[in-house]
């Protein structure tokens, strides 16, 4: 049946992690105007949420998003997935040919609706129809656009002074908060401690990628995803700073320092140079000390996009575009402080369906801008480095995106931005002053929250002059953020395998060695449950499991055993679970079926982290919640109006296909939102 539609523009913006309850209380501070005035033109609830599917994961939820289908049926049902050889081993999951149910911009570009699916994670890379009318941007990762296939080089803090005598680099020093830049010992850091853990290359690199199995144990607090991510780590480059010597236009006054890049392997020479009132307040960064031109000239305290550079990487120069800011520069020149981004690849184009978009965009609105991963507990990067990336990136995006509707013609658009959950993994947790933390400023960060809100505002308002030109724009997401009540116990963590509670209950047990310390191995003739991934536990079965201990004629009464003593386990004195459930019985929340475990299991408010283990319904500190976001505005959706209906995240996929006038998405589960829609049902 054909379906005459109500608009023949549609973009989705969708915003990783955005919570409506903390949106409403930064609306009524006045600090969301764009927002605000999508909300007098559209159709919303009351409470601006909707809601999300279980469980609250980025993958799971934005493949829900798109196919109007619960994980159970989909089959995303985590970030990770499963090894099918292996309980204690997850694979990569963020893979298209994964999803079991039809996408919605499959069947939009079918029906020949021109549509672009722009870094959308989980359910979009590769593009499963050869649809002319499809284009796809990424979606292999949630972070930003290329950040797991085009990085080149990490971030570096540079430090120079005239008291360092020798120029060192240290590679993914790792800084606790309060700890200044300049380390008098390198050699000291490099012999003695390892790297701290590259968590893209864990995440997103090609080995995960190509499936390889990720074990990760998570045995105790510093295993933890929230504990990891709060501590900055970084390239650092001490450099002697002297007198410029052996350039061939420098001024006599000028002072010289050097900047490592591409793994601490090449060399760039820079200047410190003076205003017009003789105070040094900028310097030029350049290939070589006979370069006429700078590559960059950077000024205190101003941040600049945008600037390519070549990179060795593995003997191959390949051209990077990075970001970089003069942090601190002494007026006289003695000391200074600086930032340089990690280096994206401006020509990997492997992600880009078809090629010719990265061509387009780099040409038009310049190369893809790196976002930061430096900050968390300190305050310093946060604010100086991390938020201006940030800030950097969601301009760059929503240019590329406005270039695009430009000049493509699309109809129907798909987007994800990924800055409030990138930010809320970081240091969200900061924001109440837990025992684990108590060095850290709850407020300053409650602020940095405001920060990103107000620069999400910012970006959305890009695109409200669409309103005027005919267009429908949804504004949604997946999960929400909240700020936790406590530092939780190790069960949920989506992450890896979590040992503690388990082990705890006697069902998951680790060998050790002959001094009795626990190894990072399972003891599998003991074991006969384990809990991997957000909100799954697996028994470890006779003839299904490589190990398996336990008959399938003990498997039910096991299962029960397990969910009593998960809800009897206690945290000081509190429950920790909130929810247990048998994979039959989960078909109530949509989380059953052979992609899930054989219990799901809900930690209980209070002890949820940021978003994953619990329900969607769940709330936290400062106003917070899990709960996602949804409101649309323009062409052929009411006009301030409020709706009491419960909006569920399967609903949005047959609005929009109800909207542009497509059939539903095969495998879609869920019902218009027919109360906001200007024409009856």
């Amino acid at each position: 049946m054909k379906r005459e539609a109500l608009t023949k523009k549609l973009l989705v913006l969708g915003v990783d992690g955005m919570d409506p309850k903390i949106t409403r209380k930064f609306l009524s501070e006045g600090i969301m105007p764009n927002l605000q005035k999508f909300i007098e033109k559209g159709s919303a609830r009351k409470d601006l949420s909707h809601l999300g599917a279980l469980p609250t994961i980025t993958p799971a939820c934005w493949t829900t998003l798109a196919t109007g289908a619960y994980p159970g049926t989909h089959g995303i049902t985590c970030f990770w997935r499963q090894s099918p050889q292996s309980l204690d081993a997850v694979v990569y999951n963020m893979d298209s040919r994964n999803c079991e149910a039809e996408q919605l911009w499959n069947v939009t570009a079918a029906a020949g609706i021109k549509t672009l699916v722009w870094h959308w994670p989980g359910s979009a890379w590769p593009p499963t129809s050869d649809s002319p009318n499809l284009s796809v941007v990424d979606g292999t990762q949630p972070g930003s656009v290329n950040m797991g296939v085009a990085q080149l080089d990490w971030e570096k803090v540079i430090a120079a002074d005239e008291e360092i005598t020798e120029l060192q680099y240290a590679p993914k020093v790792e800084r606790p908060a309060g700890v200044g830049c300049m380390i008098s010992d390198l050699d000291a850091i490099t012999e003695e401690e390892e790297p701290a853990t590259d968590m893209l290359e864990i995440w997103y690199g090609e080995a995960a990628m190509k499936g390889a199995e990720i074990r990760e144990y998570i045995m105790g607090p510093e295993n933890m995803e929230m504990v990891i991510e709060s501590i900055p780590h970084y390239d650092l480059v001490n450099s002697p700073l002297k007198d410029a010597e052996g350039w061939a236009a420098a001024p006599a006054d000028a002072k010289e320092f050097t900047i490592l890049t591409s793994d601490g392997i090449v060399r760039r020479p820079a200047l410190i140079l003076k205003n017009a009132e003789g105070i040094y307040d900028h310097i030029a960064i350049y290939k070589n000390k006979k370069a006429e031109k700078p590559i960059v000239v950077l000024e205190v305290g101003k941040m600049v996009s945008g600037i390519v550079d070549d990179i060795n990487k593995e003997g191959e120069l390949k051209p990077a575009c990075r970001s970089m800011k003069l942090l601190e520069l002494s007026p006289d020149g003695k000391k200074l402080k600086m930032w340089i981004s990690n280096a994206l690849d401006t020509a990997q184009d492997k992600l880009f369906h078809p090629k010719e978009l990265l061509k387009d965009v780099v040409e038009h609105v310049g190369p893809v801008p790196p976002v930061s991963l430096v900050g968390g507990e300190d305050a310093y990067l946060v604010e100086n480095v991390y938020e201006p990336a940030w800030d950097a990136y969601c301009q760059w995006q929503a240019k590329a995106l406005n270039h695009l509707i430009n000049n493509r013609e699309y109809q129907v658009i798909f987007t994800h931005l990924h800055n409030i959950d990138c930010a809320g993994h970081m240091f969200w947790h900061l924001a109440k002053n837990l025992e684990r933390w108590s060095y850290t400023d709850p407020k300053v960060n409650q602020d940095f929250i405001r920060k990103f809100y107000i620069q999400t505002d910012k970006y959305l308002g890009e695109f409200l002059h669409l309103l005027d030109e005919g267009w429908t724009i949804m504004i949604l997401a997946d999960h929400g953020l909240l700020v936790g009540e406590e530092f939780p116990p190790q069960i949920g963590e989506y992450g890896g395998m979590n040992v503690q509670v388990m082990e705890e209950l006697g069902y998951t047990v680790m060998k050790k060695d002959k001094n009795g310390k626990t190894l990072k191995e399972v003891d599998w003739e003991k074991t006969t449950a384990v809990q991997t991934r957000s909100n799954y536990i697996y028994i470890n079965l006779k003839g299904r499991d490589a190990h398996g201990i336990v008959d399938p004629a003990d498997k039910y009464e096991l299962e029960r055993k397990i969910m009593s003593d998960l809800y009897s386990y206690r945290y000081k004195g509190q429950r920790v679970i909130g929810l247990a459930m048998r994979n039959k019985d989960a078909v109530v929340l949509g989380t059953n079926g052979p992609q899930c475990g054989d219990i799901f299991f809900t930690v209980d408010e209070g002890f949820s982290r940021l978003h994953g283990d619990g329900l969607s319904t769940v709330e936290g500190a400062f106003d917070t919640s899990v709960s996602p976001i949804f409101l649309a505005a323009g062409t052929g959706i009411k006009e301030n109006f409020t709706t009491a209906r419960t909006i569920r995240q399967v609903d949005i996929a047959p609005t929009i296909a109800t909207l542009v006038g497509v059939r539903m998405p095969a495998h879609c589960e869920g019902a218009p939102i027919y109360q906001i829609l200007t024409e009856e049902f």
